[in-house]
Order: structure tokens, then C-alpha cells, then sequence
């Protein structure tokens, strides 16, 4: 486990690996299973539109009204995990290992309670949420598609909740090469059942978007089964067994003082494509490409997103354990490794524009239009990477509400509002200038908020250690 041992008090102590190794290495060894395991998440999602996309245009487009609901929800997962990362973590790195348990536990209830919430909507939001989005570019065809696929993805959704919950508290402890287990089975699971169950293979009926949905939760359902059993089996440092367990509201309050921050920020997300495709919906095939847009920026950005989900816990346990040199060196190497990943995607999107949304769209004014998306849009990837890490570092070190503030600055009243005037102005060409002139705002507030931050926290930490 990479671990060593102390002697605390005459006692021998065993330290987790993110108090001891090195820090360019211990990012290596805790995020390279998350990078891996988000890479082949972001790729069964964009084979899940590939194969959507063969269906009609339609269908593409359902996805693609769907996607804001689906950020919402997994916004509600990532989001009260990474609440759960810095609590945990940080009371591991105190060694508060019963605290630690209560943490775990306590995540196990809320999840399912998250779960129980999306059902209801799946029950009876999802019709009017479509409906509500109709307008002369979108066809009764594409709601039809939407209102099927939606539902199904909702009420059978307790499989996604706990596939996320059992990898955040593998992650928690270090174990992150179990995330990557879990992932690949459930991605490789939902790649083999998108054809079959899509256009009737191997003997099953032909159930086009309905056939999406099922295979889709198939595979968490699946991939949520390995989690807990690899959270059983091998993530000894918590324990879940939950006879005679009791929910405390501070610990629940802990959680969410990270996580709801997360959560919104997410869920901003999900409104902020609502209502880009609310703009884009006076063009047409406009939402379409937009949604092509965010599956494949997602091959790059998710490597970095699951980075970023590797620092949290590291720079929480550190700052627990009272090691400020320990975090700074995480962050310059997390914006060292995030930034040449982000520069890689941008020079792939500049170059091959045309051949990505070919795979896609056969029609070549939908090509057109996205080709140029993909490179004004791709712009702004190197400077995302430093305010991806930037606003990690907020969330580990317990500064959630700045780290949200800067997300709905960048989403709501900047992207939207620009996206807005530039299509009043200049047309579907210029709105994608939104979002790299977007970043520039959001780098600005989280490099401030961030410098605060590290005056108040990380500092004075070296004071304590010199006294």
C-alpha cells in the first residue's frame, strides 16, 4: 500500500502513501486509474452517441435536451463525493479513523436518499421538462425520443449513484485503481450492450433510444455491484458495516459545506447548457452540434477532471496532516500534468475538426457548423486546465463557496450573456467566442480567491510548524 510506519506516543502508526510519497509520483499513482478509468467513460459516451446518432438526427438532438438533467444528476453524485473526499481524507490525515467510518456511513444514506429524489422527477418532471423545450426547430420526434430515454435513465438511476458513491470512497483512501475497475467494466459493459440493445442484435428487439437507456443502466447497475464489492474487499482503512448505525447531522453538515458548492457548480452547468440551448435552438441542427460539442470535449477534459479528483483527497489529507510545502507541490504538478493534456486536446481539435464531427453527422452543413465550434470553443482548454486545478485546491482545502462563485460567474453571467449579444450581433459563428472569453473572466476570480485562500490557510501553516 505504499505506506509507512511511525512511532507516535511509543506506538507504531501506519501512514497512508499520500502523507509520505512523493508528490509528483503519488499524483502519478492516485490519478492515473482515474484518468484512465474517466478516459474510457468519456469514450462509451461518445460511442453512446454515435450509435444514437445512427438512428436519426432526432435522436441525436433528445440526447442532447437530456444531457442538462443528466449533468444535474451526476453533479448530485461528484458533487457530495467530493464533499466526502475532503472529510474523509482529512480525517484520515488527522487519524481520526472512527470519524472516518461515520463519514463512509453517512454517504452510504445520503446516496441512496439522492437516488429516491431522482426517481420521483424521472416519475413525473420528465414529460413536462421536455415539453417546455418545444419550438419550431425541434421536431415532436426529438421530445418523443427525449421523454423515453430520460425516464428510464432517471427512475433505474440508483446504479449510477452508487457506482459514483463506492469510487469516492476508494478514492477517499488512495485505492483509486479500483475506480479504474469498476469504470472499465461498466464502459466496456455499455459499449457491448449499445448495438445489441439499440437496433436488435443477437435476438433482442429492436428499441432504439429506449434500448440506449436500459444498456446504459445496465452497466452502472454492474459497475455499482463491483464497487461495493471491492470496497468490502480490499478498502480496509473504512468500514461499512452499518449495524447499529446512526446519521449525525454534523457530519452530514460537513459533507455538504464541500459538497453543495460541487454540487451546484454542476448543476449551474446543467442550466448554463439549457439555456446555450435555448440560443442555439433559432439554428438549425445548432443544439445537435452543441451536444457532439460537450461528448467530445469530454475525451479531454475528463482525463483532467479525473486528475483533479486525485488531488482533492491529496491536498486535504496533507493539509490535515499539517504539510503546507506538501500541497503547494501538488498543485504546481497537478497544473503542470493538467495543463499538457489540455494542450494535446486543443492541437487535435484544431486539426481535425471535420473528421470528429463527421463521425457524428452525415450532413455537411451539421460538419460545417460544428468544425468551427469545435476550434473556437478548443481555445480556451490551456487556460481551463490552471482553473481546473485552482478551483481543486479550494474544494480540498474547504473553500467550496469560492470555488461555486467562480463557476457561476464563468456560466451564468458570463457565457450566457456573451452567448446572447454575439448572436444578436454576429450570428451562430460568433457565439461559440463565448465561452474562451468566458475562461479569461473565471481564471481571473479563482487565481484571486485562490491566493486568499493560501494566505489564510496553507501559510500559516509554517508558522504552527516553526513553534
Amino acid at each position: 500500500m505504499n505506506e509507512d510506519k511511525k512511532i507516535i506516543e511509543g506506538k507504531p502508526v501506519t501512514e497512508n502513501k499520500m502523507g509520505v510519497m512523493k508528490i509528483n509520483k503519488l499524483i502519478i499513482d492516485m490519478s492515473l486509474p482515474l484518468m484512465i478509468s474517466m478516459l474510457v467513460q468519456a469514450m462509451y459516451n461518445i460511442v453512446d452517441s454515435f450509435f444514437v446518432a445512427k438512428i436519426s438526427e432526432d435522436a441525436l438532438t433528445a440526447v442532447s435536451l437530456a444531457f442538462p438533467v443528466q449533468q444535474v444528476m451526476i453533479a448530485l453524485g461528484t458533487g457530495t463525493g467530493v464533499g466526502v473526499n475532503a472529510v474523509l481524507s482529512k480525517s484520515l490525515g488527522e487519524k481520526k479513523f472512527e470519524r472516518a467510518n461515520q463519514v463512509a456511513r453517512t454517504y452510504v444514506v445520503i446516496t441512496f436518499l439522492t437516488f429516491l429524489a431522482v426517481c420521483v422527477f424521472g416519475i413525473f418532471g420528465v414529460r413536462p421538462f421536455f415539453e417546455a423545450q418545444k419550438n419550431s426547430t425541434i421536431s415532436d420526434a426529438a421530445i418523443n425520443y427525449g421523454i423515453e430515454y430520460l425516464t428510464i435513465i432517471c427512475t433505474m438511476s440508483i446504479g449510477l449513484f452508487y457506482q459514483i458513491g463506492m469510487e469516492r470512497l476508494m478514492q477517499s483512501t488512495g485505492k483509486t485503481i479500483y475506480n479504474m475497475y469498476t469504470q472499465l467494466i461498466g464502459a466496456v459493459i455499455n459499449i457491448i450492450l449499445d448495438p445489441i440493445m439499440i437496433f436488435g442484435l443477437l435476438g433482442f428487439p429492436r428499441m432504439e433510444m429506449m434500448g440506449a437507456a436500459v444498456a446504459t443502466v445496465t452497466a452502472q447497475w454492474i459497475a455499482a455491484c463491483c464497487g461495493v464489492f471491492f470496497n468490502v474487499k480490499f478498502n480496509k482503512e473504512i468500514n461499512l458495516n452499518m449495524k447499529g448505525f446512526k446519521m449525525e447531522m454534523k457530519i452530514v453538515k460537513r459533507i455538504y459545506k464541500v459538497g453543495l458548492p460541487s454540487i451546484i457548480m454542476g448543476s449551474i452547468g446543467s442550466v448554463m447548457v439549457l439555456g446555450f440551448n435555448r440560443i442555439l435552438s433559432v439554428y438549425q441542427s445548432a443544439v445537435a452540434v452543441f451536444g457532439v460539442y460537450f461528448k467530445v470535449q469530454s475525451f479531454v477534459f475528463m482525463p483532467v477532471f479525473g486528475m483533479n479528483n486525485g488531488l482533492i483527497p491529496i491536498t486535504a489529507y496533507n493539509y490535515g496532516a499539517r504539510k503546507p510545502d506538501r500541497i503547494k507541490e501538488t498543485m504546481k504538478w497537478g497544473m503542470i500534468y493538467a495543463m499538457t493534456i489540455m494542450v494535446v486536446g486543443t492541437i487535435f481539435f484544431e486539426i481535425f475538426p471535420k473528421q470528429i464531427m463527421g463521425i457524428f453527422a452525415e450532413s455537411k452543413n451539421t460538419v460545417a457548423i460544428g468544425a468551427l465550434a469545435l476550434r473556437i470553443i478548443s481555445i480556451h482548454f490551456p487556460l481551463a486546465a490552471l482553473s481546473i486545478i485552482k478551483m481543486s485546491m479550494l474544494q480540498a482545502l474547504g473553500e467550496g463557496f469560492r470555488s461555486m462563485m467562480v463557476s457561476i460567474t464563468r456560466q451564468l453571467f458570463a457565457i450566457l450573456p456573451l452567448a446572447f449579444i454575439f448572436s444578436k450581433i454576429g450570428g451562430l459563428d460568433m457565439v461559440w467566442w463565448s465561452f474562451p472569453l468566458a475562461e479569461i473572466v473565471g481564471f481571473g476570480m479563482v487565481t484571486i480567491f485562490l491566493r486568499k485562500t493560501f494566505n489564510e490557510k496553507v501559510y500559516p501553516l509554517y508558522e504552527t510548524a516553526d513553534n
